[in-house]
């Protein structure tokens, strides 16, 4: 049981900075979103979708493979490992950001940023060094260091933030007030390219201070191990390719599914904007994924007991917290819009079909635990593949007649044939009784509740949230109701 204490100090340690960061980084928007019009907006949406592309493309699953192969039963020096790693990525993200200076024009070109090349070269040396300094960090957690690491990425959040602020507000206000203090670096017509820069800088700073984990193993390079390594991340490298790709496909594919490319770029600036409102789903799943994880193999560990019981309520609590958040955002959606420019808010309509879209992604999480438990991993990729081709196909009919709503569906529909398809499956390789039944009655009760928020629209607007606070507290009572919770117990435990 220590061993499992540990893994959950550890991995509450790695989430919080990593929940903490999407946060901070989530609060950008308003200034992005106030800042820039929705055509620029829409620049910075598709070069960061083809960003986290190229990521998982340069890391190709060398993480993961780093894990298994220092601790392997064959290699018994685990620095070994670490430095054939650094070496293999650190050429391949070298070579990666020499073809793209090679080819600076003709990509730029086709990341519709021809004008400002410098855009493309700061993304592309950015994400080279993520790549490289992914094994580092890696390395931390192999050694049990998830201090260090929490205080790394935090730095590397707070830089972020600090330098967009600094080159964002506090320039142009400079060159206003005391122009000769920075008109010597800063350019007003460089625009969205300060927060490439900004991303850069800290990327470079990230890599300066992990110098002593990279020095402090001597370089040394085995080919055989390397070899291995590949095969051994290769179905990795797609698992992740397909996975990245039904994030981001749709923002990719955009811009070439829209004649206008002016009107394509003003569509994805308003799409990426209202995306982020939806976000809060996000951050809700990922917090659960670092607790689920070490949750699921822990039992599995124990001996004796009902384990699928368990197995089945966190569904249930999952699916529960999940409509209660979806509500919430739906409900207070008038208040939460002006999280972005009122430019922006005519892509309110995206919100709820993306924050379904994410929820149905929490419960295909919720359902891998299958294959994760019987070693059957490659299902993940099949799951993930053909997730991938109904984003695919419904981006390549459905945005050219509804624009970047069908993006949304689209995401929409991959997800939920992920879900079924890994329930179906899974029901007959590793069989859990999940309550359907009460999932599937919670799931018509908040769309039911919110078809009330949508049909009746009350003309003053605090008497209105008072109705919708009121509706989000009957969904609470129906839940403690039906699970027998009792809310004067929890308020006696709290006291």
């Amino acid at each position: 049981m220590a061993g499992i204490k540990s893994l959950a100090k550890d991995t509450a340690i790695y989430g919080v900075s990593s929940i903490i960061g999407r946060f901070l980084n989530w609060c950008l928007v308003p200034l992005y979103t106030i800042k820039f019009p929705a055509d620029e907006y829409g620049v910075v949406t598709y070069i960061y979708a083809i960003v986290a592309l190229a990521l998982i493309i340069l890391t190709y699953g060398m993480e993961t493979g780093f894990f298994r192969f220092a601790n392997h039963e064959s290699y018994s020096d685990p620095d070994e490992v670490y430095s054939t790693s650094l070496v293999s990525l650190g050429v391949s993200s070298t070579l990666f950001f020499a073809v793209v200076m090679l080819f600076l024009s003709p990509i730029s070109d086709a990341l519709n940023c021809g004008g400002h090349q410098s855009f493309v070269w700061m993304m592309a040396l950015a994400v080279a060094i993520d790549a490289y300094t992914s094994i580092p960090f890696a390395y931390l957690r192999y050694k049990k260091r998830p201090m260090r690491f929490a205080m790394l990425k935090l730095i590397n959040i707070g830089l972020n933030i600090g330098l967009n602020l600094f080159f964002i507000l506090l320039c142009p206000w400079l060159m206003t007030t005391a122009p000769g203090s920075v008109s010597w670096f800063y350019r007003p017509d460089f625009g969205i390219g300060y927060i490439f820069l900004a991303n850069l800088i800290s990327s470079g700073v990230m890599l300066l201070l992990l110098l002593p984990d990279i020095m402090s193993v001597k370089v040394s390079f085995n080919g055989r191990l390397l070899r291995e390594m590949l095969g051994y991340s290769y179905p990795l490298l797609i698992l992740g390719i397909a996975g990245i790709m039904n994030q981001t496909i749709g923002t990719i594919l955009y811009p070439h599914l829209v004649a206008d490319s002016a009107e394509a770029m003003y569509g994805l600036g308003i799409y990426g904007a209202n995306y982020k409102i939806a976000i809060v789903m996000v951050m809700f799943i990922q917090a659960f994924r670092f607790a689920y994880e070490p949750f699921i193999f822990a039992q599995n560990r124990e001996r004796g007991g009902d384990k699928t019981k368990a197995y089945s309520d966190a569904m249930k609590y999952f699916v529960i917290f999940a409509l209660f958040i979806f509500l919430g955002v739906m409900y207070y959606l008038d208040i939460l819009k002006y999280f972005i420019s009122p430019k922006y808010f005519s892509g309110l309509k995206v919100v709820p079909v993306l924050m379904l879209a994410e929820l149905f992604f929490g419960v295909f999480f919720n359902l891998s635990l299958w294959y994760k438990l019987t070693d059957k991993t490659i299902w993940g990729m099949w799951f993930s593949l053909l997730g991938l081709a109904v984003t695919l196909a419904l981006n390549i009919i459905l945005v050219p007649c509804i624009g970047y709503m069908g993006c949304a569906w689209a995401a929409l529909a991959c997800y939920g044939v992920m879900m079924v398809t890994s329930y179906f499956i899974g029901r007959g390789r590793y069989p859990i009784d999940y309550d359907v039944p009460r999932l599937m009655f919670y799931f018509v009760v908040a769309g039911l509740l919110y078809g009330v928020s949508c049909l009746i629209v009350l003309p003053v607007e605090w008497v209105n949230l008072l109705f919708r606070t009121l509706l989000l507290a009957l969904y609470v009572g129906i839940v403690c109701r039906h699970e027998h919770i009792r809310l004067s117990d929890i308020i006696k435990r709290k006291i």
